[in-house]
C-alpha cells in the first residue's frame, strides 16, 4: 500500500530533554527536510547515503537557525514504515522542537494521526497486527518479564504458531477441494482419514496456546488484586508492608481509608495492581459510604482478592459478611497479626475458607510477607517455576479469535465423526484458518483498525 502524502510528529516525550526527534515518513520525506536542512558538508540529503547521520543546522525561510540538529536518512524499503524516513535530533526542549516541527509542516508534511507511523507499517506489510501491539505492550511494560513477553511477541513468536497453523489448514483445505473437484481419483478409504489426527493435535496446540490468554493479561496488564476487609484489620498496614513504603496512611481509627488507594507491586517480574480498599461495614458517613461501595466495585473487577483476618479477634460476624460477598473470587486468605495470640484454627479456617489458600502474616513485624508474594506469584503461574517465553495470547482480541478458531475446528472434528461430506468440512476449515487470521490483522474492519492505532502517541 502506497500513501500520497508525508507525515511528520514529535516522536520524544513532552518536556525539557537532552535530544527531542521528530520524524518525518512519506515519499516526499527526505526532499522537504531537504529544504530546510543545511548540512555543514554542503550535500543534498538527496545525495548521501541512506541509513547515514548528517550534521548540520534547520533554518526557516528567511535562512535564520532554528537548531543545531543530526538529521538521520533511511530510505524505504529497509525502514519502519517502509517508506523514506527522515529523523531529525533537536536539542530537547519544547521551543526548539515545535519550531522545527512547524517548519517541516509548512514545507510540505502534515502532522501525523495517533499511531499513524506504525499504521503505516502494518499496511506495508512491514509488521503483523499481533506485533503492532506488542510495541504498544513494550512501551506499557510495568516490569522485566512483562516487557519480555512483549518483546517475544514482537519478535513474531506468536505469529510464527499462528502462520504454522494456518498453513496446516490449508494444506488440508486444498486436499479436500482436490477430492471435491476431481471425484475419480476418490481412494477406497475416506479421505478424512488421512488428516484427522492432524487436526485432533492442530485443535490440542490451539487449546494449550488459549491456556496462556489469563496468564499473559495478567502479566502484560498486572493482576488486579484487592485487599478487602472489615476496618482496622490492617489492610493499609499490608499495602504498605508489601510495597515497602508508607503509600497509606495507618491509624488505629477504623474508616480511616476512605478511597481506593492504588499501587503496583513487582513480584518476581509479574505486576500486580493492588488496591487497598475501605472497611467493609454500615456506616452514616457519606463520604465513607461512597468508600465502601467502591470497595465493593473493586472486588467485582479483581484477578484476585487478599482477604485480610485478623488472628488475633478471630472470625467476627463482618468477617462472615465479607467471605460471602467473594464467595465466587479467587482467593488469597490473609491472617494478620499473628505477632499475637492466635484464635483461629485450621478446623475453623477450612470450614469457611474452603475455596482459597491461606498466608499467615504480621504486617506489622514483616513478617510472613515473603511467604504471601509467592502465593500471589503461584495465582499467576498456576504452580509452574518459570513462565514461557514461547508464543502468548496476551489481550481479549486475541483470546476470542482463538476462541472461534477452535469452535470450528471442533465442528470439523465433529462432522467428520458423523461421517459428513467433505464439502461441510471445507467451510468450517475455512472459517478457522479466518479466525487464526484475525489474531494477526487478516481481514479486519478498518474501524477495528483505527480504534487500535488510536492508543499510541503521536509520534508512534
Amino acid at each position: 500500500m502506497l500513501f500520497e502524502d508525508t507525515i511528520a510528529a514529535i516522536s520524544t516525550p513532552v518536556g525539557i530533554g537532552g535530544i527531542g526527534i521528530i520524524r518525518v515518513s512519506g515519499n516526499d520525506a527526505v526532499s522537504i527536510v531537504d529544504k530546510i536542512f543545511r548540512a555543514a558538508n554542503k550535500k543534498s540529503l538527496a545525495d548521501v547515503d541512506s541509513h547515514t547521520i548528517n550534521y548540520g543546522h534547520i533554518v526557516n525561510k528567511d535562512g535564520k537557525v532554528l537548531d543545531e540538529v543530526l538529521v538521520m536518512l533511511m530510505k524505504g524499503p529497509r525502514t519502519f514504515t517502509r517508506e523514506d524516513v527522515v529523523e531529525i535530533n533537536c536539542h530537547g526542549g519544547p521551543v526548539p522542537l515545535n519550531a522545527v516541527l512547524m517548519e517541516v509542516i509548512s514545507v510540505g508534511a502534515r502532522i501525523a494521526d495517533s499511531g499513524e507511523f506504525t499504521k503505516r507499517a502494518f499496511l506495508n506489510g512491514r509488521i503483523d497486527l499481533a506485533q503492532v501491539e506488542a510495541i504498544m505492550d513494550v512501551i506499557e511494560a510495568k516490569t522485566e518479564l512483562s516487557l519480555s513477553q512483549a518483546i517475544g511477541q514482537l519478535e513474531g513468536n506468536l505469529s510464527k504458531s499462528i502462520k504454522e497453523y494456518q498453513d496446516l489448514l490449508i494444506q488440508i483445505i486444498a486436499r479436500i477441494e482436490v477430492s471435491i473437484d476431481y471425484p475419480e481419483y476418490d481412494q477406497d478409504e475416506p479421505i478424512t482419514e488421512e488428516f484427522d489426527q492432524e487436526l485432533e493435535e492442530l485443535l490440542t496446540k490451539l487449546q494449550r496456546l488459549l491456556k496462556t490468554a489469563d496468564t499473559g493479561k495478567m502479566i502484560r496488564e498486572g493482576v488486579k488484586t484487592a485487599i478487602v476487609g472489615r476496618p482496622n484489620v490492617g489492610k493499609s498496614s499490608l499495602l504498605n508492608a508489601l510495597l515497602e513504603e508508607n503509600k497509606a496512611i495507618v491509624t488505629d481509627i477504623p474508616g480511616t481509608t476512605r478511597d481506593v488507594v492504588e499501587a503496583y507491586l513487582n513480584v518476581d517480574g509479574i505486576p500486580f495492581q493492588l488496591l487497598d480498599t475501605a472497611g467493609i461495614r454500615e456506616t452514616d458517613d457519606v463520604v465513607e459510604r461512597i468508600g465502601v461501595e467502591k470497595s465493593k466495585t473493586s472486588i467485582e473487577e479483581a484477578d484476585l482478592v487478599l482477604m485480610l483476618v485478623d488472628s488475633n479477634a478471630g472470625l467476627l460476624e463482618k468477617d462472615l459478611e465479607i467471605l460471602e460477598q467473594i464467595k465466587d473470587k479467587r482467593v488469597i486468605y490473609v491472617l494478620n497479626k499473628i505477632d499475637l495470640d492466635n484464635n483461629i484454627t485450621e478446623e475453623m479456617f477450612k470450614e469457611h475458607f474452603s475455596n482459597g489458600t491461606v498466608a499467615r502474616i504480621s504486617a506489622k513485624e514483616q513478617s510472613g510477607l515473603n511467604e504471601l508474594r509467592t502465593e500471589m506469584k503461584n495465582f499467576v503461574i498456576k504452580g509452574n517455576t518459570s513462565i514461557s517465553n514461547e508464543a502468548t495470547i496476551s489481550n481479549q482480541r486475541q483470546k476470542q479469535a482463538l476462541i472461534n478458531a477452535i469452535k470450528s475446528l471442533e465442528k470439523v472434528l465433529d462432522a467428520i465423526a458423523c461421517g459428513l461430506p467433505e464439502d461441510c468440512l471445507a467451510i468450517d476449515l475455512h472459517d478457522a484458518y479466518g479466525h487464526l487470521g484475525m489474531i494477526v490483522g487478516e481481514s479486519l474492519k478498518e474501524e477495528i483498525i483505527d480504534q487500535l492505532f488510536s492508543r499510541f502517541c503521536l509520534g508512534k
